[in-house]
C-alpha cells in the first residue's frame, strides 16, 4: 500500500493532530508523521522534543512512524517512499494557504499528491498556538493535548 507523509512543526502535537493522524492512517499503508525542523518559526519545543512527544503520543497507532526532517518536504517524502501528503483543514480560513502549499509540491514533484483530511468537529477549532498560550498563561490544556505534552508543557512553562 502507499506510504503517506503527515508533516507539521507540531509545537506541540495536540489531540486533533492525533484525529487526523488515525483518519490517515486507517486509509494508507504506512504515514509518516515528519516532525520539520522550521526555518521561519522559532519553536518553543526543539526538534528532538518534538518529535520524542510525537513518538510516545503516537506510539499505540499501528502503521505509523516519527521521523524528524530538514530541507523540502518532497525530497523527505521521496526518502521516505511516500507517494502522498497528508494536510488537515480545520476550516475555510486554511484552504487557501494549503492549496498553494499543494500546488508548489505538485511542481517540484508531480507525482507527489496532496490528500486533504479535516479532524473531529470536536477538533476543529485547535492549533498548537493556542494550546501554548493557554499553557504559557497558566490555563489547563488537558481537553487538547495528550497527557506527555501536557506534561511537558507544564515543565516549560512552570
Amino acid at each position: 500500500m502507499t506510504a503517506a507523509i503527515y508533516p507539521g512543526t507540531f509545537d506541540p502535537i495536540t489531540l486533533g493532530h492525533i484525529d487526523v493522524i488515525r483518519r490517515a492512517a486507517s486509509l494508507f499503508g504506512e504515514v509518516v508523521v515528519g516532525v520539520a525542523a522550521h526555518s521561519t518559526k522559532t519553536p518553543v519545543f526543539d526538534l528532538e522534543e518534538r518529535t520524542a512527544m510525537a513518538r510516545e503520543a503516537l506510539a499505540g497507532i499501528p502503521g505509523v512512524r516519527v521521523e524528524p526532517f530538514h530541507g523540502l518536504l518532497v525530497d523527505f517524502a521521496r526518502a521516505m517512499g511516500a507517494r502522498a501528503v497528508i494536510r488537515g483543514l480545520r476550516a475555510v480560513s486554511d484552504f487557501e494557504y494549503e492549496m498553494q502549499l499543494a500546488a508548489i509540491n505538485r511542481r517540484l514533484d508531480p507525482a507527489l499528491e496532496t490528500v486533504f483530511l479535516t479532524p473531529a468537529e470536536s477538533y476543529s477549532f485547535l492549533a498548537s498556538t493556542l494550546v501554548r498560550e493557554i499553557a504559557r498563561l497558566g490555563g489547563d490544556v488537558t481537553p487538547f493535548v495528550p497527557p506527555n505534552v501536557q506534561a511537558a508543557l507544564k515543565i516549560k512553562f512552570g
